[in-house]
């Protein structure tokens, strides 16, 4: 009978930062750009060049790590992590080992037995590498520096997390949090976080530790469950059959749903750590360390709470629209201007999230104007634009940022309430469906809907849908 066994992992998160420069240099760090565009003889590690401190880096990991419930060192400093691969210029890495930024932190998540604290063990600020480009008809591999020197926080978890969900609910706690704080856009598609998964598994009721391993390249969150789903599976059979789980570095195939060995797990003194010499110590005094505290955003939690209170949302539509910092953003602006919250939390619940879904989009990326969307809702409020209208304007709105009112005049979409107009449409209407008017006159109400749905038709969907009913009744 196969043993019971526990999951433990901790994570190892990297984020970009959304400064417009690299950590120790002037080069932009737009993402996309031709390969070794946005570099510098710093990026690369020119002998000679120099790295000067990107002081908004220090800010964005001081906002990181009080939201995160953390320490902060108020004397930290630099060191040189020395490894020896293609897409590291230098052939060190300017991370922090001994004096990190942050430290001692927790983010509370809601598993199904209840609120969870995952421990924060340290934040630190670190520089990216390049990244390696494998020609597969080649057979070679390209590197591009244009990455190397972007601004990373690397935020190391206690290992406290259990499950998948977990780990899930965690990372998209994180996720959330660094987006409000404006921090970065956490974009894992585009690389702007990862994380790595460190993995074990131990007997039911054991306390020691397990042998764990590191999974890397994971891109979504759908990688991560199945890779940690993989993983605990594959050390389950290990240790059932006998045999020792290996300390190692596994990469993650997500096509073939399986992960390989890429090398054995190093520790801090394979790195030979010690104190960049180039870079001074970060002094953060307390003046700093209160204004950012002072200029903290009002997080999901309490901004979803005012938005029951103050909105008289319910729970679940106040949960999804705080769900993204710029969709909070677009509600409020509309609310503001419409006087209509409840109508602006259906159009950006129901049509903006389709619209997102079918498009593939990331919430952060809308960008059309509250005060069109208010106007819309003001329109189809009025009966000027019929509630079918209304939502194809909208998708002109979310696409091109059109004015409604000008894009409902130039495209002859008002509602069609002339009642001379009307009558004649749904005269020819019962005349082209005289099978249903007549079901319609022995009583059967229910065919009301189809000609109704008839005369929207030939109005274009134009007509104002109640006064059609009361004509195709009044003419029946």
């Amino acid at each position: 009978m196969r043993k019971q066994y526990e999951t433990v992992i901790g994570l190892e998160v990297h984020v970009e930062l959304a400064t417009k420069t690299k950590i120790f240099c002037s080069c932009p760090t737009t993402f996309g750009g031709a390969p070794n565009t946005h570099t510098c003889p710093v990026c690369t590690g020119m002998p000679g060049a120099l790295p000067v401190l990107n002081r908004q880096v220090v800010e964005y990991a001081l906002a990181v790590g009080l939201a995160a419930n953390c320490g902060i060192n108020q004397y930290c400093r630099f060191d040189r992590k020395n490894y020896f691969y293609p897409d590291n210029p230098q052939n060190y890495q300017i991370s922090q080992l001994y004096l990190p930024i942050c430290h001692d932190g927790y983010i509370e998540i809601e598993t199904a037995g209840g609120p969870k604290k995952i421990r924060i063990h340290e934040i630190h600020m670190e520089e990216d590498a390049g990244k390696l480009i494998h020609d597969e008809w080649e057979d070679s591999s390209l590197v591009d520096f244009n990455r190397s020197g972007v601004p990373l926080l690397e935020i190391v978890s206690e290992p406290d997390m259990r499950s998948a969900d977990e780990v899930i609910a965690y990372l998209e706690k994180l996720r959330r949090m660094i987006q409000y704080l404006g921090a970065s856009d956490c974009k894992l598609q585009e690389g702007s976080m990862r994380a790595d998964v460190n993995l074990s598994i131990r007997e039911a009721g054991e306390t020691a530790f397990g042998t764990r391993t590191e999974m890397k390249n994971l891109n979504s969150f759908k990688a991560i469950r199945r890779a940690i789903e993989n993983e605990q599976e594959r050390q389950a059979e290990l240790l059932e059959a006998g045999k020792p789980v290996i300390q190692e570095t596994r990469r993650w195939d997500d096509n073939k749903e399986a992960s390989r060995t890429m090398r054995s797990k190093e520790d801090a003194k394979d790195y030979r750590y010690f104190p960049d010499p180039d870079l001074p110590p970060v002094l953060i005094p307390d003046e700093w360390i209160e204004k950012v505290k002072k200029h903290l955003p009002e997080f999901q939690e309490e901004k979803a709470q005012r938005y029951v209170r103050d909105y008289h949302l319910s729970e679940y539509d106040a949960g999804l629209l705080t769900e993204s910092r710029n969709i909070a953003r677009l509600f409020e602006e509309t609310a503001a201007l419409c006087k209509k919250p409840k109508k602006a939390a259906n159009w950006l619940i129901g049509e903006t999230l389709r619209l997102l879904r079918e498009k593939n989009m990331d919430p952060e990326d809308l960008d059309f104007s509250p005060a069109h969307l208010a106007a819309l809702i003001d329109l189809a409020d009025s009966g000027a634009v019929n509630n079918q209208v209304a939502k194809r304007v909208f998708e002109q709105i979310f696409e091109e940022d059109v004015d409604p009112e000008i894009y409902v005049e130039e495209h002859g979409l008002k509602t069609v309430s002339d009642t001379g107009a009307l009558e004649a449409a749904a005269r020819k209407v019962i005349e082209e469906n005289a099978d249903a008017a007549e079901q319609y006159r022995q009583g059967k109400g229910k065919i009301l809907g189809f000609l109704i749905g008839q005369l929207m038709r030939e109005t274009k969907g134009q007509a104002n849908p109640s006064l059609a009913g009361e004509i195709l009744k009044k003419l029946l």
